[in-house]
């Protein structure tokens, strides 16, 4: 199982020459999933987006995806002041 981004897509398909037409998912898959269970609180799911580096984490409920949480959910929903200091800490690039 794994997660694939439009990103991943742009990075390490059309960037280095490859054809999204003929390229597989499966190509793009590296490691184990980050994610966050239902529960968690909204710092904690900051953290292991910080921690990871990742925009994106899938919410499991036990054994059940329940949704994804971005980046841009948790800024949407962020004190206005605060959205700046959140995208920074998350987006190294």
């Amino acid at each position: 199982k794994g997660m694939l981004t439009d990103r991943d897509i742009v990075v390490k398909c059309l960037a280095e020459g490859g054809d999204p037409r003929t390229a597989t998912a499966g190509e793009f898959g590296q490691g184990k999933p980050v994610t966050v269970g239902a529960d968690d609180s909204i710092e904690e799911a900051i953290r292991t987006m910080q921690e990871h580096q990742v925009r994106r984490l899938p919410v499991f409920d036990g054994h059940h995806l329940v949704r994804m949480l971005s980046q841009a959910d948790i800024a949407r929903n962020y004190p206005e002041d605060r959205v700046g200091e959140l995208v920074e800490l998350i987006s190294f690039y």
